[in-house]
């Protein structure tokens, strides 16, 4: 007999040895854990989705009761709390008061103000 012929013979051996010293386990508990667990985990992304857009609604809304603050060209993104502004004002002030206002929403933790001046008609 050849080298690698034994070589095989030994590996085949062992493989079905240790296939032999494996049992079978209930796999309906585990499988339903981690089930419940994904979907309880996909549950709280969605109420956390939708909180977050409640949110971005709830700044947005508030910066646009505001005489003082073009919102035509503001994004408002919301996550966790955290609220990002983006996008363009014409003036200077409107930044500073946008960030003032979106902190003064209820739920908001903190703004990023990512806002920049551009003049109208630019």
């Amino acid at each position: 007999m050849k080298a690698i012929q034994v070589l095989k013979l030994a590996a085949s051996t062992i493989l079905i040895a240790t296939s032999l010293q494996a049992y079978a386990q209930d796999a309906s508990a585990p499988v339903a854990a981690a089930s419940d667990a994904t979907a309880v985990t996909k549950q709280q992304q969605k109420a956390a989705k939708a909180a977050n857009r409640a949110l971005s609604r709830k700044v947005r809304a508030a910066l646009a009761k505001d005489k003082n603050i073009n919102v035509s060209n503001i994004t408002v993104r919301a996550k966790g709390g955290a609220v990002t502004l983006q996008g363009t004002v014409p003036e200077q002030s409107q930044i500073d008061r946008a960030t003032a206002v979106a902190n003064g929403v209820a739920g908001v933790t903190s703004v990023s103000n990512a806002l920049i001046m551009r003049p109208t008609g630019n």
